[in-house]
């Protein structure tokens, strides 16, 4: 098991991906075509069954696109994303050290975690691999991507990076607006900006991978200009709004 999108980024490459949250394999396929190097299934806020969510991952190897989970907040949603085959979990609200530890443990097998063994399922090539060499590459090749998207991951975003088994830290800025009480203004906001400032200086400062979410090109330069490495664009937002430059550019 090797995983290409940790290489990249070990090599120093920035990479760029795409979260998705409804269930269309056509549109993985069409993103990996497009030359992108990871989906975000999101399965926080999507609606997918596991038989769903493995015929993405699926159609995700397919297209050599890596396959990342955004999981929700139970064990078995971490366990079944990982039996299925993703290569990597966002995981949302971690707002501490603690949350963090529990997040990696979630992850990976003992004696670094409690994740479940098993190796009748599509990770494990349905039992063609299993044992000691399986269970410790999954552990190595896994991603393990907390979300920081709250005053109180912020301010803890020392301790969260440095829980061992954590790989790099994900920015929520829309989370992080609301959470902070600016549900108008949103990310754009003076006080949000600020936080957001500290944390790409903290991460720059430590020497930390940072990711990010952008809704487009110009949002996507921007973080990796202040030092973002990992990049994920909002699918739904593309579509929403090239439908609309196309209905507004009409002579109807």
């Amino acid at each position: 098991m090797k995983n290409p999108l940790k290489e990249k980024l070990e090599n120093g490459k920035s990479v760029l991906g795409s979260f998705l949250g409804i269930y269309s394999p056509p549109l993985v396929e069409m993103i990996g075509y497009a030359g992108y190097d990871f989906v975000v299934i999101d399965d926080e806020h999507g609606a997918f069954s596991t038989t769903e969510l493995e015929d993405m991952i699926r159609t995700a190897d397919s297209v050599d696109l890596v396959p990342i989970v955004r999981v929700s907040y139970d064990q078995s949603s971490v366990q079944k994303a990982l039996d299925r085959g993703a290569l990597g979990i966002q995981v949302p609200m971690i707002n501490t050290k603690e949350e963090a530890e529990e997040a990696v443990e979630k992850a990976k097998y003992p004696p670094r975690g409690r994740r479940g063994a098993a190796y009748s399922h599509r990770a494990a090539h349905y039992g063609k691999e299993k044992g000691k060499k399986f269970l410790d590459e999954s552990d190595e090749e896994i991603l393990v991507i907390p979300h920081i998207e709250t005053l109180e991951a912020a301010e803890n975003f020392h301790e969260i990076i440095n829980v061992e088994g954590i790989d790099f830290p994900f920015i929520g800025t829309t989370d992080l607006s609301v959470n902070m009480g600016y549900k108008e203004e949103g990310p754009n906001h003076l006080e949000v900006r600020k936080v957001v400032e500290r944390i790409y200086k903290e991460a720059k400062e430590r020497n930390i991978k940072i990711g990010t979410v952008a809704n487009d090109a110009i949002g996507a330069n921007n973080a990796y200009d202040k030092g973002a490495s990992y990049v994920g664009i909002v699918a739904i937002n593309v579509i929403t709004n090239a439908l609309g430059d196309v209905l507004q550019s009409t002579n109807k």
